[in-house]
């Protein structure tokens, strides 16, 4: 049924308790797991007659240096978790505008056949406003999504 299961995770605890459930579900399925950490990528400052509109501290060197960091320290999480349950784990981190279309690229280009992922759930208010990137990945994915609350 399911070989191939994509965790994305941001490294928050709501985020591990996705990485837990999607491993539990990984190993009673005899399957295999590619956790995911997207980050934005690096926007450079721009400049204008007015003058510079600051985007950051960080070049773009130090941008990616600490973005990958930050990755390690989540994605470093998930396979202890995954090493833990013997359950074979791969990482990737991508760099996306938008979480939830790195999330669904990385579910095709990995060919996995499920997603399991945690959600804030800011609930319907919320969720208008501010935009649920779970919600995105529920109405694009082709894929079955497990959502962990």
């Amino acid at each position: 049924m399911y070989k191939h299961i994509l965790i994305p995770t941001d490294g928050s605890t709501l985020a591990a308790k996705g990485v837990r459930e999607g491993v539990k579900l990984a190993k009673s399925l005899g399957a295999r797991i590619t956790a995911l950490h997207v980050a934005p990528p690096y926007v450079r400052p721009a400049y204008s007659e007015g003058g510079i509109y600051y985007a950051g501290a960080f070049s773009r060197h130090e941008y990616e240096k600490s973005t990958q960091k930050a990755a390690r320290k989540c994605l470093g999480a998930a396979q202890r978790v995954a090493r833990a349950a013997r359950v074979p784990c791969r990482t990737k981190l991508v760099f996306d505008e938008q979480y939830w279309q790195g999330i669904l690229r990385v579910a095709r280009s990995a060919r996995c056949n499920a997603i399991v992922m945690a959600s804030h759930g800011r609930g319907a208010v919320g969720g208008l406003i501010l935009g649920s990137e779970t919600s995105r990945v529920l109405a694009h994915s082709k894929i079955p999504v497990l959502v962990i609350r």
